[in-house]
């Protein structure tokens, strides 16, 4: 009964592996990115120092798939080009994940992610 036993726990094992295996070569289609706009309602103040900070920003965001959603992020940017209230930022999502949305160009520089 032991051996029994063993035996299904390693044509189990086998199995698991294979299907990971498996999966992994052949990969998971990438998500249809959409473009949209982000209209800004509320951002962190901007800090006395210079460079690159972190901000805050949350607002309201339209698409194609996507009649409008309040979301929020965190990100870098440059402080000399610090969004304001009122702001519209360019922006890509997965289709029908508006939440994980990406800014295209935070403060004049390619996106850094949220």
């Amino acid at each position: 009964m032991l051996e029994f036993g063993m035996l299904l726990i390693m044509v189990t094992a086998l199995v698991g592996w294979l299907v990971i295996y498996l999966r992994g070569r052949r990969g998971v289609e990438p998500a249809q990115a959409e473009t949209g706009s982000l209209y800004l309602t509320g951002v962190s103040p901007r800090p006395d120092a210079t460079g690159e900070q972190f901000v805050t920003i949350t607002g309201n965001l339209t698409g194609p798939s996507v009649p409008g959603t309040v979301v929020y992020g965190r990100f870098v940017w440059d402080t000399n080009a610090w969004p304001s209230i009122g702001d519209y930022l360019t922006v890509v999502y997965p289709s029908g994940k508006p939440d994980r949305f990406q800014v295209t160009d935070p403060g004049g520089r390619p996106d850094l992610g949220s």
